[in-house]
């Protein structure tokens, strides 16, 4: 009796050691058993493989959540070669510029049946090779935002057969797909735009030296400078880093400025919003003494005090289409796609440059993308198992 109920234990260890058959095993028979269905009726209403009707479809659920069965991800994937999972790389994971990015991509990701795995890089060409070492064999394909570092630079860091987008990256390289924004233009846009009203005594507060979207930013603002004929050399350059304090800094250094620049143009919103406490905590005047304008608008852009003029790119679309993309790679519908793709940008003007409290939006930057929907559509998984 002994022995019997021992070899019953070794056959039931044994039995957890393979497949989705295997930790969850007892588990799946209780649920069918109790459900009064097959093994196999569980399994597509678990995985969504095949359509089930409404009402067995509903008994199954109610005795999954009654049993608390949780199905075999790990299991599941040697079967299906697939995780359902995609994993994210971005050079941060702090403040409001990130945390749209990574909103887009999981609302995206949830419409198309997919899980997020998220990580930083810290802006760390090495960090972001041993992340995406990491996450070899626990995703089906990897979104990596690395300014910081070139495709080429990162591509022995992964699988050559391992789906990849990437976000803001040089052009070319690694073979893979990427959308950016056109800092370039929407920099020159800005510049341009503070040359039309009259400003002539510049200040340029410059993102990371290493950051390819800052140095981009850059030559924006310069391409304005020499195509109305100015020299870019008086024009005010200070070091920042992409965050509020080194808007502060930037926003006090400009004051002890004599001659002092009329406008700064920031490389992005939260530089430029700690310029703003800085030179209304010194109590001058915006824009009459000092116009300020930033890059990206973040959703606390418009309630900065005052609301702050910025070049608008939809970061939230940005996220979306390119886990849209990844999927169309990872399920094999990537051919024909183009390879690179630029987002279009506005200008939105407010009282931090225009010193009144309206808000304008310029034309889109290509007008035949703007709002366009994503050309790759996600598969709706969930969708498809109702």
């Amino acid at each position: 009796m002994a022995r019997d109920e021992r070899r019953a234990r070794g056959t039931r260890s044994a039995g957890r050691t393979s497949g989705e058959a295997g930790a969850a095993a007892g588990g799946i028979r209780e649920v069918a058993r109790a459900a009064g269905v097959s093994v196999a009726t569980v399994s597509r209403v678990v995985n969504g493989t095949a359509v089930v009707r409404d009402e067995t479809k509903h008994r199954v659920e109610a005795e999954i959540a009654r049993l608390r069965y949780a199905p075999n991800a790990a299991a599941r994937s040697l079967i299906t070669n697939r995780t359902s999972t995609v994993g994210v790389v971005l050079p941060d994971i702090w403040g409001e510029y990130f945390s749209e990015v990574i909103r887009g991509i999981d609302l995206a990701a949830r419409q198309a049946g997919y899980h997020v795995l998220v990580s930083s890089s810290h802006s760390d060409a090495a960090e972001t090779r041993e992340v995406l070492r990491a996450m070899n064999g626990r995703v089906d394909g990897v979104v990596v935002m690395a300014p910081h570092a070139s495709p080429q630079a990162l591509a022995s860091s992964f699988p050559p057969a391992l789906p990849a987008v990437f976000l803001n990256s040089a052009p070319g390289g690694a073979g893979a797909p990427s959308l950016s924004v056109d800092n370039r233009g929407g920099a020159r846009a800005m510049v341009a735009h503070l040359l039309a009203l009259g400003h002539r005594r510049l200040a340029f507060l410059n993102g990371p030296a290493s950051n390819r979207d800052a140095a981009e930013r850059r030559r924006g603002a310069h391409d304005a400078l020499r195509a109305a004929g100015l020299a870019t050399e008086p024009v005010l350059e200070i070091p920042g880093d992409f965050t509020e304090e080194s808007g502060r800094v930037a926003g006090e250094e400009v004051l002890r400025r004599s001659p002092r620049p009329t406008a700064l143009f920031a490389a992005n919103d939260s530089m430029a919003i700690g310029a703003l406490y800085a030179l209304r905590r010194a109590r001058a005047s915006i824009p009459a003494d000092v116009a300020v304008a930033g890059f990206d608008d973040v959703p606390i852009a418009r309630f900065a005090s005052p609301p702050l003029s910025t070049v608008r790119h939809d970061i939230r679309s940005l996220g979306a289409r390119a886990l849209a993309r990844l999927v169309a790679e990872i399920e094999g519908r990537g051919d024909g796609l183009p390879d690179r793709e630029v987002l279009p940008f506005h200008l939105v003007l407010r009282y931090s440059t225009e010193g009144v409290d309206t808000e304008t939006t310029t034309e889109p930057s290509h007008p035949l993308r703007a709002g366009a929907p994503v050309p790759y559509p996600t598969t709706d998984r969930r969708r498809k198992a109702r």
